[in-house]
């Protein structure tokens, strides 16, 4: 079984990949969702992907570990537990993403930004800006699913455990939509 099969079956073990209509923070409709919330809920499957998505950037000085809230927060705790480092989260305030609760990023300081799943990649390059004009250095991203079929363009180095293209829609084009399927904006009581 390669490494990918393994990952993979536990997402479906945990019943984190959903199959239907979704509206996503992104504002695209999809057919796939994965709700890492559903893996990350089990301690010892966390662990099992934190630590792997930590040991490939072990040994590269990396002192924070930031990824946005909500999705970000267990994994940052997790992978930075494995790395030695601070974990942080920055999370919404006037529509923008930003360091609350005395959290700070030193200049200079090596940060690895972490998520749990990119589609267009937009908070986790709302991140990346925060952490470099708070002066610190990214050292990269680590994401459990990478549904962008490499096309988010981070402009750092990009780890994902998973890359599982899931087709996306615009409101407007939305295949679903015009067969009148209702969709379900997860994270909200259904999903």
């Amino acid at each position: 079984m390669t490494e990918k099969d393994r990952f993979l079956k536990i997402f479906q073990k945990t019943g984190a990949m959903l199959d239907g209509h979704f509206l996503l923070t992104s504002g695209r409709h999809s057919d796939r969702y994965f709700q890492c919330a559903l893996v990350l809920q089990h301690p010892r499957y966390c662990g099992a992907l934190c630590r792997e998505l930590a040991s490939r950037f072990a040994g590269e000085g990396i002192t924070a570990v930031v990824g946005p809230a909500m999705g970000g927060i267990v994994m940052s705790y997790e992978v930075a537990r494995r790395l030695s480092a601070r974990s942080l989260f920055a999370e919404r305030e006037n529509g923008k993403m930003a360091l609350r609760r005395g959290f700070k990023i030193k200049a200079g300081e090596r940060v690895l930004v972490v998520e749990d799943v990119i589609t267009t990649g937009g908070s986790v390059k709302e991140v990346i800006d925060l952490v470099r004009e708070a002066g610190g250095e990214v050292a990269g991203a680590a994401v459990l699913v990478d549904r962008s079929g490499g096309r988010a363009g981070l402009g750092v180095r990009t780890e994902s455990l998973l890359e599982i293209p899931a087709e996306s829609y615009s409101p407007d084009q939305c295949p679903l939509c015009r067969q009148g399927l209702p969709f379900v904006k997860p994270g909200s009581r259904s999903v």
